[in-house]
């Protein structure tokens, strides 16, 4: 019997109730705006986290993203229900959004590399269990290529009631952390895959004019089920790549006097390159780039294509090498001792705009400073003292702090190790931003004083002005001031 079978009579009724099984960063973000813009459509996200479902009918939602308040405090309780009755919001659905947790596997065959599926089998077998109607069951979380084929195995195999048929797509996100509203408002493109069947073609055309609504045909792009699939790890593995690449480069860029973002400007004006993702800096971190080349890798090696995984697995190594590398030279240019130095660590989520901590590579300087002995203060606008601690574990020198001065004061050196607004230089005043005074700052820090900008986000020669020590990812001039 074929895996995949047609749907009879495959129907072409618009979607009028839309169900997301998972209240995180992906589902939470994309249905919230869907339902902004989709005013007609029922849209309800469940969970089985009360406290997070909590956080979403209260007026401190789990996320950060500029703009998400404003657009789920406008359509909660109208169209927008955050529910932990799970079971209720299926059986309600024309179409289910699976935006569970695709975690690494720990354990087990393919442990470090593979894709956990437990989450979405959970799902899946749920789904089966409840439709009393057929549904489109769209895949959102991350997933391995060929995932669709054990979703439908499960749901052959659950046995649903006559009549009732299920049509998968695949439909990944493209958010990143920070500017996740505006790249659902204006996506680059939305991608559905479907099986080459009628009704696969037909539930991809429901979804689609869903998203036609307010985003223009032309980005609407509509593929095969696995190469939909797939395309969410290529995208994510080919931008990681840019991010080691420039890393690489940024190493030479210190040994060899030469400026990296004048080098990345250079590179960025050839056509066939852009711009994009050439900034030098502490390499990438958040929730997606290293588990899907994780999986990148463990798909080559399952197909025994180990040239193909050794190269991908390379990007990996090159990103944890930057972190290192980064810790060593604040270590070396402070004597080769941080022992009981007091270090101000400024940014601990990956990225600015977000209060995610997930693989941030602060996480990773501040251990290493922190098993050098170094006392170490740490401030980031949106992450929390609790968060901080859950990330280090228990080190008695970690401190928090509630603001940059605090952070500072009587420091030897500080540590830009995330890229807020609010450390950077204004682009008006050719200043430093209102809310930092770092002249003040300089003159209640330590002799010398450093600043290690792992970000290149800081005015270097106005902070060598003011007397600061300082050195910037791919321009060594810090080893030029001191020699």
């Amino acid at each position: 019997m074929p895996l995949f079978f047609e749907n009879p009579s495959p129907r072409s009724e618009p979607i009028q109730s839309i169900c997301c099984i998972g209240a995180g960063y992906v589902g939470g973000p994309t249905c919230a705006v869907l339902a902004w813009k989709c005013p007609n459509i029922c849209v309800t996200i469940v969970d089985i986290s009360q406290e997070r479902i909590d956080a979403w009918n209260s007026d401190e939602l789990p996320i950060f993203e500029p703009g998400l308040e404003e657009i789920v405090k406008s359509r909660r309780g109208k169209n927008l229900f955050f529910s932990t009755d799970i079971d209720a919001a299926i059986i309600a659905a024309d179409l289910v959004f699976v935006s569970v947790n695709t975690p690494t596997k720990t354990r087990g065959v393919g442990a470090g590399y593979a894709a956990d599926l437990q989450y979405v089998e959970a799902a899946t077998r749920r789904i089966a269990l409840l439709s009393t109607k057929s549904k489109i069951i769209v895949e959102k979380s991350t997933v391995p290529c060929r995932t669709a084929e054990s979703m439908r195995a499960i749901l052959d195999a659950t046995s649903p009631r006559p009549g009732v048929h299920f049509d998968i797509l695949s439909n990944p996100e493209f958010l990143a952390e920070g500017t996740a509203v505006q790249d659902l408002l204006k996506p680059d493109r939305i991608l559905i895959g479907a099986l080459n069947t009628k009704s696969g073609k037909l539930a991809q055309d429901r979804l689609a004019n869903v998203y036609a609504t307010w985003v223009e045909r032309s980005a609407i792009i509509t593929t095969g089920l696995w190469s939909s699939e797939l395309t969410k790890l290529a995208a994510n593995a080919l931008l990681a790549q840019r991010i080691s690449s420039i890393s690489s480069l940024a190493a030479i860029c210190e040994k060899t006097g030469a400026e990296i973002d004048e080098v990345a400007r250079g590179c960025g004006k050839d056509s066939r390159l852009g711009p994009h993702f050439l900034k030098a800096g502490l390499g990438f971190g958040g929730s997606c780039f290293q588990k899907d080349i994780f999986n990148l890798i463990y798909l080559a090696e399952t197909f025994s294509l180990q040239p193909v995984a050794d190269y991908w697995r390379q990007v990996l190594v090159m990103n944890e090498w930057t972190k290192a590398s980064f810790s060593r030279t604040i270590i070396r240019h402070m004597f080769s001792t941080v022992s009981n130095k007091k270090i101000a660590l400024l940014g601990f989520a990956f990225k600015k705009d977000t209060g995610d901590t997930r693989e941030s590579p602060a996480i990773s300087i501040a251990r290493d400073l922190l098993v050098e002995g170094a006392e170490v203060y740490i401030y980031d606008p949106k992450v929390s003292e609790r968060n901080m601690r859950q990330c280090l574990g228990a080190f008695s020198n970690f401190h928090f702090s509630s603001s940059v001065e605090a952070a500072a004061l009587n420091a030897s050196a500080v540590v830009v190790a995330t890229d807020w607004d609010e450390f950077k230089p204004s682009s008006s005043s050719g200043k430093t931003a209102a809310a930092i005074d770092w002249t003040s700052i300089y003159a209640n820090m330590n002799r010398p004083a450093f600043v290690f900008d792992g970000r290149g986000i800081l005015d270097t020669a106005a902070l060598q002005n003011i007397g600061f020590k300082v050195h910037t990812v791919g321009r060594g001039n810090l080893v030029d001031t001191l020699s």
